[in-house]
């Protein structure tokens, strides 16, 4: 039979111990990590999206009606002739 040797079962030790460490500071510090991680996310999702918080001091509850700017469009005479599509049989 063989002897475990000293040096052998100080490297067994150091890796239950680090496993251990390992997972306890992972319950401390990955929750953390997340929460940064998805505020990250949803703040470059609303960029994405096109929305912006201007600081608007609307209470909640209150109808808030925002207006389209009203655009004429001018037509431009200058583009060229219209023409039906006409179907020509063979």
């Amino acid at each position: 039979m063989q002897e475990a040797s000293i040096p052998g079962l100080i490297w067994v030790l150091i890796i239950i111990l680090g496993y251990y460490a390992v997972k306890w500071l992972a319950r401390i510090f990955l929750p953390v990590i997340l929460q940064k991680a998805v505020r990250n996310f949803e703040k470059k999702a609303r960029e994405q999206q096109g929305y912006h918080d201007h600081g608007n001091n609307v209470r909640e509850g209150e109808t808030v009606v925002d207006k389209k700017p009203v655009h004429q469009k001018e037509s431009n005479k200058d583009v060229g002739e219209y023409i039906d599509y006409e179907e020509v049989d063979d």
